[in-house]
């Protein structure tokens, strides 16, 4: 791996949290998976693109974005060996021949200047130390009229329908865990207003997406995954196992209220984020 600012980051995501969530690549990719639509929508990415993938992880909007490029190429970056094992994996698993994944920090990766059509990130971009290094370091490696596509959390709160599922929890949960620090960078559209415009982008939109997010097949397994999540796990560490047994049973409880026939649906919200390199 050549250069590192994020070194922190660097040593969650190469660390259990980044093989946990490599591990669990089908839950979390089924957790967001209601929102690729209209997150491709505004991709738009053509037959002949060259797409760059910011913070790739596991690589699912990364061979999607493969497909819709069939004559172009796809280049998927992130700083998580263990997630980039399984993209490539996957990768050649499902037969996707245009797609090339490489281990850097994309803050300072040395992007070839102007080689990509569009850059794309489903969450990747809110972890850069330095949002607005980042974010320039991206427009360099656009070509002029080159587009940035990103997706990243709306702000929670105690009246969010995830806050009331995951009521259990609230009192255990004392601290972000290593690799989720930095995931609040980018909640509020006037900050990321402010630092597209910094990092030199142009024609910035912010648009809410509301979707539900699948969490697994019942209350219990909803229950387990959630429990096996990093910052849950984290904040779960040395903790009485009694008292955690008693948190699982009423997270079950919680998320009973949103089971459905098809599993276990809590209503989530995101940023839907594009700009242009002018």
């Amino acid at each position: 791996m050549r250069l590192i600012v994020n070194t922190q980051q660097a040593e969650a995501w190469n660390g259990w949290e980044g093989v946990n969530w490599a591990n669990n690549a089908e839950r979390y990719n089924a957790m967001m998976a209601a929102f690729n639509d209209p997150f491709f929508q505004v991709a738009a990415i053509g037959e002949d693109d060259r797409v760059l993938d910011v913070g790739c992880g596991t690589a699912e909007p990364t061979l999607a974005a493969a497909r819709k490029a069939s004559r172009g190429h796809v280049l998927g970056v992130d700083i998580s060996a263990p997630m980039l094992e399984r993209a490539r994996a996957d990768a050649a698993g499902q037969g996707v021949a245009n797609v090339a994944f490489e281990q850097g920090d994309a803050q300072v990766h040395p992007f070839p200047e102007g080689a990509f059509d569009v850059a794309i990130s489903r969450g990747g971009v809110m972890f850069f130390g330095d949002v607005v290094a980042g974010f320039a370091n991206v427009r360099r490696a656009l070509r002029p009229g080159g587009r940035l596509v990103f997706m990243g959390p709306q702000g929670g709160g105690p009246d969010t329908d995830y806050a009331r599922a995951t009521a259990a929890l609230r009192r255990l949960m004392r601290g972000p865990s290593p690799a989720s620090r930095g995931m609040a960078s980018l909640l509020d559209p006037a900050r990321i207003h402010q630092v597209l415009d910094e990092a030199g982008y142009a024609e910035v939109t912010v648009t809410p997406v509301a979707a539900p997010m699948d969490y697994g097949r019942d209350a219990a397994d909803a229950a387990d995954f959630i429990l096996g999540q990093g910052p849950v796990r984290h904040n779960l560490e040395g903790v009485d196992p009694a008292v955690v047994d008693r948190a699982r049973e009423e997270l079950r409880a919680g998320l009973a209220a949103y089971a459905t026939s098809d599993g276990v649906r809590i209503p989530g919200a995101v940023w839907l984020v594009s700009a242009t390199r002018l």
